[in-house]
């Protein structure tokens, strides 16, 4: 008999797979589908880390396996790090991953043990709690403060701050689109050394954010680097997305441990990809305030067409989504799978991101701004007629 682990039955059933299912069964019907349910970047990596990718993946002596980073990666990393105040080593404090969600992935299996107490965002992104469950760790959710955004950690107790081994976060925020300020951050900084924890940032969408806002690396505050990684990627800032490369920076003996864990678990990124990532962060490339300025308009679009229709919502600081309280206060998975069933329009159930999730859903803006538009009239005409 076939029965799965302990482990993977401590798993939630994805809302995600259910959407999926009701979106195939709309576009078995027909193509008429604006799925903003995926936060998956929809402009063009830049043209010369294209080229790079091109140029190494004609060369047969490229196939092999790659085993661990390029040198090259790293310094590119360490480089462009400068950007945020913040100095790295490139053979001790970077460590390449095939994607930041992989990386997400092995945290909890390289430090946690069966027992011990993880603190993460709630709502927070759901690799954060699976990979806890997986370790057979336990989760406690730290509240987020809907009007500011940030973690309630006073309503952390001293025995739980006690207790903790690690807490993640995650600025600018998916799915809240919610910012760091430096205060908070040195607020963190400050109970990981009092208590002992071991903080992880992930830092995902450094590059998405608006309004002259600063995107703050944990690392730029002092004494982070005693007791803090942060993930970062390619994907959101480049566009890279489907070619799975990233990296985690900060404490040389964390990212040792991954290190260890990633060695009995892959044999490193294909080294075309590798070159067209040194490429894209080494290069210099005038789409950083572009791509910028095209998700603000996009934003401002899509935010201001729902607001016309009556749908008040938060224009967001940061990241490509809206995260949008659902009309009188309804539960969000009903609310999403009807809106897709009716209109055509996906967007992701805010149940998905922890328990403080419900009753609101998120919204990526990665089409372009006539759709974007469409799918609001179509949610405003929709509405209306409940």
């Amino acid at each position: 008999m076939i029965t799965p682990s302990k482990r993977l039955q401590s798993l939630p059933e994805g809302v995600f797979q259910d959407l999926a299912l009701a979106k195939g069964q709309r576009l078995a019907a027909s193509d008429d589908v604006i799925d903003l349910s995926v936060g998956s970047p929809d402009f063009p990596p830049p043209a010369h880390a294209i080229a790079e990718l091109t140029k190494h993946a004609a060369e047969t002596n490229q196939y092999g396996y790659a085993i661990t980073a390029l040198p090259a990666f790293q310094e590119a990393v360490a480089a462009f790090y400068e950007r945020y105040g913040v100095t790295l080593d490139p053979v001790h404090e970077v460590l390449q991953l095939a994607g930041s969600q992989e990386g997400l992935s092995h945290l909890a299996l390289t430090f946690i043990n069966p027992g011990d107490l993880v603190l993460i965002p709630d709502p927070g992104y759901p690799i954060y709690e699976a990979g806890v469950r997986l370790a057979g760790g336990e989760v406690m959710p730290i509240p987020v403060d809907p009007n500011t955004l940030h973690p309630r950690l006073d309503d952390l107790s001293g025995r739980d701050l006690q207790r903790a081994k690690m807490m993640i976060l995650n600025y600018p925020s998916n799915p809240t689109a919610g910012l760091a300020t430096r205060q908070m951050f040195e607020h963190v900084v400050r109970l990981a050394h009092q208590h002992d924890i071991f903080i992880v940032h992930d830092f995902a969408y450094s590059e998405l954010v608006f309004d002259d806002n600063e995107a703050i690396s944990i690392l730029s505050i002092p004494g982070a680097k005693d007791v803090a990684i942060e993930f970062n990627s390619l994907s959101k800032t480049y566009n890279l997305a489907g070619a799975r490369i990233a990296y985690a920076v900060g404490n040389p003996t964390a990212l040792d441990c991954l290190r260890k864990l990633k060695s009995h678990m892959d044999f490193g990124v294909f080294l075309p990809i590798q070159r067209a990532a040194i490429a894209a962060l080494r290069e210099p490339w005038d789409g950083y305030d572009r791509q910028r300025i095209a998700y603000m308009e996009r934003r401002d679009a899509f935010c201001g067409a729902l607001i016309e229709t009556g749908w008040e919502v938060r224009k967001p600081a940061a990241t490509m989504f809206v995260w949008a309280k659902t009309p009188n206060g309804e539960d969000s998975y009903p609310f999403a799978l009807d809106l897709l069933r009716a209109t055509g329009v996906a967007v992701t159930p805010g149940i998905a991101f922890g328990p403080r999730g419900e009753g609101y859903v998120r919204m990526a803006f990665v089409r372009d701004i006539d759709v974007l538009q469409e799918a609001a009239r179509r949610i405003g005409e929709w509405l209306k007629r409940r």
